[in-house]
């Protein structure tokens, strides 16, 4: 099929005419599938449940130090928990405080911390006239959620193939002392699956803020996420680059296990300099007398190592290639060549981005959810909800089965086409 920008008015409508044939026929299957957010699913789920064997009523549960898990004490974690998290997050053990089941916890916390009580010594935030957030964009909507909730204005960066536009966020931190933070997902965004460059993770260790109490949110969910054994992205380590840089404080890295283990019942884990997690213990101790050792231990004595982790992580990858190679094979066949779209091929994480044309998205999920298919909401992608060309739509293809996931592709592809047949018609 040629592209539907050489396709004359009348052929725009006739090929529309039999794509609504085709959408009534899919309309009458009574799909249901829901693809709004990046669940692993039950085979992923599956091959973490001897995770639950490894801990029973006659078993030890004193740590390699002998401490008692199910007692007080480790309030930042149990050490090997904190080393095979550390050895994940390619940080030091001396670096990483371990935290209950969400990474996202964590992060808003660590807002709330910002907003309450300031940055190490610093004005708390909710004490400023103004506080900016740089948030790149496409991006994860449960960060600008955070920053949304507490009033922190947000500033979209586009980003390309390498990442964040560096120009525009040494612009903003460096000038403008109201910029505290920068959402960041480094390894496999969420949701456009690029990984950023040497260049602009190094852009980001020398950068030189207007605030001293800015901060990189580095939010490294999909660190070790990666679909093919061959081709795995790797990324300089952005607190041993901010050492390097003379600005050791500057970023927080978050982290967990809920794609890996259970979602909703693993580990998750902050690292930072030294200084900084002086000042979190001072508020982390009187909030909490400690987090689940139980679950600690029974992760560490499951995975063991990071060898143990990478071994596992293997088997997710398994079982995840064959469905997101079900979305790309069927994008190709259908869409390649209409200019009416286009997709980034990922090499790990949980996503894939499709920009449509102008103005489309928010119909095309509509479309797709008449057909039983749910999908993000769009916009989601972008702070406030709004995305300004309205074209971004995020595909998390986990979920489903490989099968469920071509067919539900191929339902995609169509509303893609009928939407955009309508777009060029009423242009």
């Amino acid at each position: 099929m040629k592209s539907f920008m050489d396709m004359s008015q009348d052929e725009l409508l006739t090929l529309k005419a039999a794509l609504e044939e085709q959408f009534k026929t899919e309309e009458a299957k009574g799909l249901s599938l829901n693809m709004a957010r990046g669940k692993p699913g039950a085979t992923q789920l599956a091959i973490s449940m001897p995770m639950l064997d490894v801990i029973n009523s006659s078993s030890d549960m004193t740590t390699l130090l002998g401490n008692d898990t199910r007692n007080y004490g480790d309030w930042d974690g149990i050490g090997e928990c904190r080393q095979l998290l550390a050895d994940m997050m390619e940080v030091k053990k001396p670096n990483v405080i371990v935290c209950g089941n969400s990474s996202l916890n964590i992060m808003y916390d660590t807002v709330v911390r910002s907003m309450v009580s300031g940055v190490n010594g610093e004005t708390p935030w909710c004490k400023l006239d103004k506080v900016k957030f740089l948030c790149p964009v496409p991006g994860y909507d449960r960060h600008f959620k955070i920053t949304e909730t507490f009033g922190i204005e947000m500033i979209s960066v586009p980003m390309d193939e390498n990442g964040p536009d560096m120009d525009m966020v040494e612009e903003y931190v460096n000038g403008d002392s109201a910029v505290k933070g920068i959402w960041c997902v480094p390894k496999y965004s969420n949701p456009t699956g690029i990984t950023y460059s040497d260049e602009v993770v190094k852009r980001f260790a020398n950068l030189k803020p207007a605030a001293k109490d800015f901060r990189i949110f580095w939010d490294n969910a999909y660190c070790i996420h990666h679909l093919y054994e061959e081709i795995q992205d790797k990324i300089p380590n952005i607190l041993e680059e901010c050492e390097k840089a003379g600005n050791p404080d500057m970023v927080y890295i978050f982290a967990s296990t809920s794609k890996i283990s259970f979602p909703g019942s693993g580990v998750s884990a902050i690292a930072t300099s030294l200084t900084n997690m002086e000042y979190i213990k001072k508020f982390m101790t009187t909030q909490i007398i400690g987090h689940d050792k139980i679950n600690q231990l029974r992760h560490a004595r499951f995975f063991k190592n990071i060898d143990g982790l990478n071994a596992h992580m293997k088997k997710h990858a398994e079982l995840m290639r064959p469905k997101f190679q079900a979305v790309l094979d069927i994008l190709e066949e259908e869409l390649t060549g209409l200019n009416i779209g286009s997709w980034i091929k990922p090499r790990g994480g949980y996503f894939i981005s499709f920009e449509s044309l102008p103005g489309c998205a928010k119909a095309i999920v509509a479309k797709c959810k008449e057909l039983g298919l749910v999908l993000t909401g769009a916009g989601a992608t972008y702070p406030y909800g709004k995305d300004p060309n309205d074209s971004n739509i995020r595909i998390a293809p986990s979920f489903p089965t490989p099968e469920e996931m071509g067919e539900a592709t191929r339902m995609f592809a169509l509303c893609v086409k009928l939407v955009s047949i309508e777009k060029l018609l009423n242009a």
